[in-house]
Order: C-alpha cells, then structure tokens, then sequence
C-alpha cells in the first residue's frame, strides 16, 4: 500500500507522509499537531481518541490512516467556526460536564456525531450514541444534560 501523502482534516487538506498503517490517531498528534483526541487504552474501548470521519464518529486509536483515504476527518480544533465554539462545547462548558476533561474531546464528538444523526435524541437515545466512551470521573449525567442542552439550541439542530 503506498504511503499516504494528503488527509482531508478539519475543511483543509493537509501534507502529510505517513505509513498507510499507522493509526489515523498517531499521525493526527505527531503529524499533524492535533493533540485534541486523546489516546487512552489504544484498543477502542474508551473513546478518548474519537474523531469524525464523513461525521461518523470513529476511535482513531484503531483507524488505519491508509483507510482513511479522502474521507472528510474532523477534530475538536475543528469544531469552531468563525471564533464560536460548537453548541455542544458550549454546553460542556455551561452545565460543566467535564471534570478532568480527558474524556471530554472523544466525549465532544461522539455528541456531535450524535446531533448531526439526531437532532432531538431521547435520554435512551444519547445514552446509546455514548457507548464505547467512557468517563473515568463519572460526569455522565452531567454530559447527558449537556448534549440535551445543545440539542434544544437553535444552533445545535443546525449543524
């Protein structure tokens, strides 16, 4: 398999020169700079490292780079937009959802992934979308609460 030389990450397309078998999760943080996903257990349990991959929410720890091809991969860095945040940062940070806020940023995108799916989930519903990330602080109703909050916002259903 040839090596990789270009990703589509956060609405640009970046240089890249990587084995198409390392993690999409090591050459976002060593590659790229993007340290927002987290690696956390490395073996797809946790959610730390989740990103959005064609707004799929996906553990980059277990993502082969070279499946990645130009798929459209969004980050936390790139969920601001023109200097706000994203309705569901917003919310994390309103109903203060996070407490050591290792989990937060997989936490972050598994909820957008959800909003974009979804966006009026049900408690069950979100509960669901929040499988396979986990919170080791234990803010689950808190980020329950924050991705109902960010489904009620104008904004949040918009994205």
């Amino acid at each position: 398999m040839p090596r990789i030389s270009e990703l589509h990450v956060n609405d640009q397309r970046l240089r890249v020169e990587a084995d198409p078998e390392r993690s999409l999760l090591s050459v976002l943080r060593d590659d790229l700079e993007l340290t927002g996903a987290k690696y956390g257990c490395g073996e797809g349990q946790c959610g730390a490292c989740t990103v959005l991959i064609d707004g799929t929410p996906t553990h980059s720890c277990l993502t082969p780079v070279g499946k990645v091809g130009q798929k459209k991969i969004t980050t936390i860095e790139g969920l601001e937009q023109n200097g706000r945040l994203h309705p569901l940062q917003e919310a994390f940070l309103e109903i203060g959802a996070m407490q050591c806020a290792y989990c937060t940023s997989g936490m972050i995108m598994a909820g957008v992934g959800l909003l974009k799916r979804n966006p009026n989930p049900s408690e069950p519903d979100i509960i669901r979308a929040m499988e396979g990330n986990i919170c080791r602080c234990g803010t689950y109703p808190r980020i329950i609460a924050a991705i109902k909050r960010a489904a009620s916002m104008k904004e949040g259903r918009s994205q």
